[in-house]
């Protein structure tokens, strides 16, 4: 941990550095707040002081007809800097080599990858805009943080232009393993882009290993323990890789989930369907990382053998619209839409609907009396960074009761050990993990999320912020 004291943290010069602006345009309220666990996260950290965001708006430098007007040049104590994109750098640097390439690689190649060098041309001019933005518009020995598989050229691009910057890098995906990583054909252009931070952060402790490995093999550089030197023409250089677990503002949910409105609405939402005596929730972005249809399946045969009683339990599945125009993102979404059908035709009864499925966006309150109205929370990615999801569902159980039924492949199942901890792979195993989870009793329902509340609580993302912040301020002396 570094020397630097909250507080002169905050006096500091702060520049984040994201793919998007944590604001989006909507045709009838104007700009808004963005959805999406960056801005949420972030958004946190940034409530009480003063920074910049550099980022893309959403609108197209290109485009014919500007129906969509520049954003605000700011909000409350955070200033706006937008990147301008045209329809075809986000093509592909967005949608192409960022969705299409790194995403699924980075989460263990559950869909093949797709290597286009166009695509990776595109992205690495992206990415040197952003470093130049970012360049233009840091003060003098700002600290600049960037996040993201999106950006992840930047750092080196940015040293190179402004050498007196502190830079930190943090990684919100995984990152995965050398038997993985060594597909990419960028390899080394990646990770060198990587090593222009000070300090790159990940996830867990996996990521950063695999990527100490990495850097070992292909870059012919030898890390010691946590840190790795390199030379430069100014002399040498270190640069520290970590984990900095992420988490969540865990009192505003905790909060919100008591206000009398909130509660009153999760009775509401009982009441809608039908008073189960088992009501189970999934709440994700649609996203084929996500294991939605493998989970649906697993509920669906519960339901059509009767383990669960399909008059007496009701699953609600809600999918956020994501990438809607990548092609893999709309075939799972057929595919889910489909399995639903399909379960509800077999299942269901007049009067009797057991798997509810919502696609839409949904504002945080009615979320929130969704986690409170649930019995049992199923996460069950594939692969995830961490999942914010599950430590939500966690802070909003004011009364410590319910059940999480997390993948033991996502992040937070290191530290969610109370959590009953799934191979989303073996259905059969997420099968009777979700029975055990529905017909726990109430005594060891209790122990298991006093435990799992306090890790949250604990652990928020106000703590996250700040072991960051300390690092790189503390290791940037020369």
């Amino acid at each position: 941990m570094g020397s630097v004291a909250a507080e002169d943290i905050e006096q500091r010069e702060l520049v984040v550095v994201a793919n998007r602006l944590p604001i989006e345009f909507d045709e009838d309220s104007g700009w808004r707040p963005a959805p999406g666990g960056l801005v949420s996260a972030m958004e946190a950290v940034l409530r009480d002081r003063d920074a910049t965001w550099i980022g893309w708006s959403g609108r197209f430098e290109d485009a014919r007809r500007q129906d969509v007007p520049p954003p605000p040049a700011g909000t409350g104590n955070l200033q706006l800097d937008e990147v301008l994109l045209t329809k075809a750098e986000v093509e592909g640097y967005y949608e192409g080599f960022s969705n299409g390439a790194i995403w699924p690689l980075y989460h263990d190649a559950i869909v093949p990858p797709i290597y286009h060098r166009t695509q990776f041309e595109t992205y690495r001019r992206v990415n040197e805009k952003f470093a130049r933005r970012t360049a233009q518009a840091a003060p003098p020995g700002a600290v600049v943080w960037i996040h993201d598989y999106q950006l992840q050229l930047v750092p080196r691009m940015l040293r190179m232009l402004r050498p007196d910057l502190r830079i930190g890098f943090f990684l919100h995906i995984p990152f995965p393993p050398a038997e993985i990583f060594s597909q990419l054909p960028w390899r080394r252009q990646i990770l060198e882009g990587l090593m222009g931070s000070d300090l790159i952060g990940f996830q867990t402790k996996d990521g950063a290993v695999n990527f100490l490995r990495l850097v070992r093999r292909f870059l012919a550089l030898r890390p010691g323990g946590d840190r790795v030197v390199v030379d430069e023409l100014s002399g040498t250089r270190t640069v520290h890789v970590e984990a900095f677990p992420i988490g969540i503002r865990a009192t505003d949910f905790a909060e919100l989930a008591a206000s009398p409105e909130v509660q009153a609405r999760a009775k509401q939402i009982r009441s809608d369907l039908g008073d189960p005596k088992v009501l189970m929730l999934g709440v994700d972005r649609l996203d084929y990382t996500k294991g939605i249809d493998v989970r649906i399946r697993a509920v669906t045969e519960l339901l059509q053998d009767e383990d669960l009683d399909p008059e007496e339990t009701v699953f609600v599945q809600v999918a956020t619209p994501s990438r809607e125009n990548v092609e893999e993102y709309q075939r799972i979404r057929e595919d889910i839409e489909l399995l639903v059908s399909r379960a509800n035709g077999d299942i269901g009864k007049l009067g009797v609907t057991p798997i509810h499925y919502l696609h839409q966006n949904m504002p945080r309150d009615e979320l929130v009396a969704m986690y409170v109205a649930a019995d049992v929370m199923l996460v069950t990615p594939f692969r995830d960074g961490m999942n914010l999801v599950a430590m939500e569902y966690v802070a909003c159980r004011i009364n410590e009761d319910g059940a999480l039924v997390l993948s033991e492949f996502t992040g937070a199942a290191n530290s969610m050990h109370e959590a009953w901890l799934v191979n989303p792979y073996d259905i059969d195993g997420m099968k009777r993990s979700i029975l055990d989870a529905s017909r726990t009793s109430p005594e060891e329902a209790h122990q298991r999320m006093l435990a799992l509340r306090h890790g949250v609580f604990e652990h928020d993302v106000e703590r996250w912020a700040l072991d960051f912040e300390r690092q790189l301020e503390g290791r940037n002396a020369r």
